[in-house]
């Protein structure tokens, strides 16, 4: 009676984790983001030279032996750049989605379970921030904030919140008339009880995908305010900033703009594959078809 209808495994069918290792896709994106986490974890330690070590006599050099990707037009180490902008990149990804996890959560589990007015002022308030393209509101909040790191991490932040707040409402309008809340509900258990232990094990799979999307698009709202040099600010590299820099040697020195475009251009690929594959087992319609698929 009280416990999370999204635990219960139905006799016969495939756990969780088999169905994810059964789709390829999803396995070699989870072991991507493995390699980036462990490159955001230990940047420092693997970059073979110093990210501001100016070396002119080698500038713009192709990649080679000493240098894996090339140098910069500083003679900077391009490898030695990337993987501290990744390091950056996903810090500010991973703070920003998380505090728009909480936030937005938050904000659409109280506003579904509740209902009435606080539904639908909270609801009109989310709907007034979706009628903003995301970048110009993050570029709007930047701009009145400055530009920096932290304001970068609270700008993607609060765009992602309204996100995450439908989200949970939404699951949440679903999960309030299911018996087991009811009937907690009238035996007189209390309202935080029945949202920490019933409400939210239910709607955690649609939470889980839309981090893991969150989290492909904070990197590209994070590279994109660094391109536009609001971002992360030089002396300290970042992937949309390299992007920027390279503008004027793109017919020189290919590389400064290819590796940083690379670097985003997977991990945001990853982020999906994975958010896709999450889908395909998390919600009950696509992990009908997937067993499907997989029993064939």
């Amino acid at each position: 009676m009280t416990e999370p209808i999204v635990d219960e495994t139905p006799t016969g069918r495939v756990g969780t984790p088999r169905l994810l290792l059964s789709n390829p896709v999803t396995v070699a994106g989870a072991a991507v983001l493995v390699v980036v986490l462990l490159i955001a974890v230990g940047a420092s330690w693997l970059a073979p030279y110093g990210i501001n070590d100016v070396d002119v006599p080698s500038a713009l050099r192709g990649p080679s032996g000493a240098h894996w990707f090339g140098t910069d037009e500083l003679g900077r180490d391009v490898f030695s750049r990337v993987l501290v902008a990744i390091q950056a990149s996903m810090q500010v990804a991973i703070v920003s989605v998380a505090f728009a996890a909480l936030v937005g959560v938050t904000i659409g589990v109280v506003a579904g379970y509740r209902g009435g007015w606080l539904d639908t002022v909270v609801m009109r308030v989310v709907d007034v921030m979706f009628a903003f393209p995301v970048l110009l509101l993050a570029l709007a909040i930047v701009a009145v904030l400055g530009p920096g790191v932290t304001t970068t991490t609270l700008a993607i932040g609060v765009v992602y919140t309204p996100v995450f707040a439908r989200v949970a409402r939404a699951s949440t309008l679903g999960v309030r008339v299911e018996p087991f809340v009811q009937v907690s509900r009238s035996m007189g258990t209390g309202h935080r009880y029945v949202l920490v232990h019933h409400v939210l094990p239910n709607i955690s799979g649609p939470l889980i995908v839309q981090t893991s999307l969150s989290l492909a698009f904070a990197i590209l709202s994070e590279a994109a305010l660094s391109f536009l040099g609001l971002g992360i600010q030089p002396p300290e590299p970042s992937l949309g900033r390299m992007i920027f820099d390279a503008q004027g040697f793109v017919t020189l020195a290919w590389w400064m703009a290819v590796f940083p475009g690379a670097a985003i251009f997977v991990i945001v690929l990853a982020f999906n594959l994975v958010g896709d594959g999450l889908r395909d087992v998390l919600d009950p319609k696509q992990r009908t078809q997937a067993e499907a698929r997989r029993s064939r």
